[in-house]
């Protein structure tokens, strides 16, 4: 994709007004996408953000810069869009995984965008935990594959998607949403439901506990489900609370159902990545993953 990374930069920026997590979903350094917006506010002779603390909010002129951003990328995918149909890869067939969190939260929209813009395009999609998914990438029975988890299979080509990150969330009437933060070693004394055994959301949660030496055995778990979208519901009607990914839960927390917890020390991060076998590589599984790269924070 032809685009000026700084414009990139800063729309992550604006549409997450943070800097830090700009930083982890692009894979550069903070001090990196300071740099990037100084010297696009230079070039463009206006202050884009506002800096209150460690707050900030987009200017009058960051606004309109956003506006153009979001019509500058459609452009460019509309570009491709053409591109692709001189070398006729506007049609085809492909097998897509994808592990639980981001088949219920980030694939549907670029599915449904990807379909839009490539109306030939027929794909046939799998959902399943980031074990069973990787074992159908293996199998071949599945061309590509968005997954989150740490292993690794020497097998397969990994690239990585997005960041994300995991936090401890409970129903917001339960006594614990009232507590500002709590520290690891209280963590044992609360009941959690929790994902299911070959989860690479679990994986990531008791590397995550290990390192502040919580040992995952000596957690209260009530209960595992196989969903995040089965796992917020029992919390609703229940006095547990779990880790989720804070993508999965951005509407329960706008409307309140849901609370986040802080934990002193604690932050878990994992990335989700793109697999596929060694070797299997064609020009319409290249176009998805450039499509799904570019489009997956447009409105």
């Amino acid at each position: 994709m032809i685009f000026d990374f700084r414009l990139k930069v800063f729309y992550t920026v604006a549409q997450r007004l943070s800097f830090t997590k700009a930083a982890s979903e692009l894979f550069i350094t903070q001090p990196a996408v300071t740099k990037h917006i100084k010297e696009l506010e230079q070039q463009l002779s206006v202050q884009l953000f506002k800096r209150n603390g460690n707050n900030i909010a987009l200017t009058p002129a960051g606004k309109i810069l956003e506006k153009y951003a979001e019509k500058i990328f459609q452009t460019y995918t509309e570009l491709e869009t053409e591109l692709a149909q001189l070398n006729n890869l506007e049609a085809g067939t492909l097998h897509i995984g994808a592990s639980t969190t981001v088949a219920q939260t980030i694939l549907p929209k670029l599915l449904a965008m990807f379909k839009k813009t490539y109306p030939k395009v027929t794909f046939n999609f799998i959902q399943a935990n980031t074990d069973q998914i990787t074992q159908l990438v293996l199998a071949e029975k599945i061309d590509i594959a968005i997954v989150e988890g740490a292993a690794h299979s020497p097998q397969l080509s990994y690239t990585d998607f997005i960041k994300d990150e995991i936090v401890l969330v409970t129903s917001a009437n339960n006594k614990l949403s009232k507590k500002a933060e709590i520290t690891p070693k209280q963590l044992p004394s609360i009941p959690l439901v929790l994902r299911e055994a070959g989860s690479g959301t679990l994986d990531v949660i008791f590397n995550a506990l290990a390192a502040v030496q919580i040992n995952p055995k000596d957690l209260n778990i009530e209960i595992q489900l196989e969903s995040s979208i089965a796992i917020k519901q029992y919390l609703l009607y229940s006095e547990t609370a779990t880790f989720l990914s804070i993508q999965s839960v951005v509407s329960e927390l706008k409307y309140n159902e849901l609370s986040i917890i802080d934990v002193k020390g604690l932050e878990i991060f994992r990335t989700f990545q793109f697999i596929q076998l060694h070797g299997k590589h064609s020009k319409l599984i290249e176009l998805f993953k450039r499509f799904c790269l570019v489009n997956y924070n447009l409105k």
